[in-house]
């Protein structure tokens, strides 16, 4: 997550999965999902960021075939 030209508070990622895939364990994010709609949010010490500022977070996954990337939504 990048912030634009203001500082943010908080931000969120969000992606639906387009195969059948899962996240099993994340860091610096506390993800939840419903189905194939999955969401990111940022954790009590990355959530502000200065103008320009960044925060990463990641994750394992699985998927019971061939994994597809999803188109992620970001907001702040």
């Amino acid at each position: 997550m990048t912030a634009g030209s203001r500082a943010i508070t908080s931000w969120t990622v969000a992606w639906q999965w387009p195969g059948n895939q899962s996240v099993d364990q994340a860091w610096n994010a506390t993800v939840t999902s419903s189905g194939s709609a999955v969401t990111a949010r940022n954790v009590s010490y990355n959530g502000s960021l200065a103008a320009g500022g960044t925060a990463e977070f990641g994750f394992l996954g699985s998927a019971s075939s061939t994994p597809a990337a999803p188109a992620l939504t970001c907001t702040a």
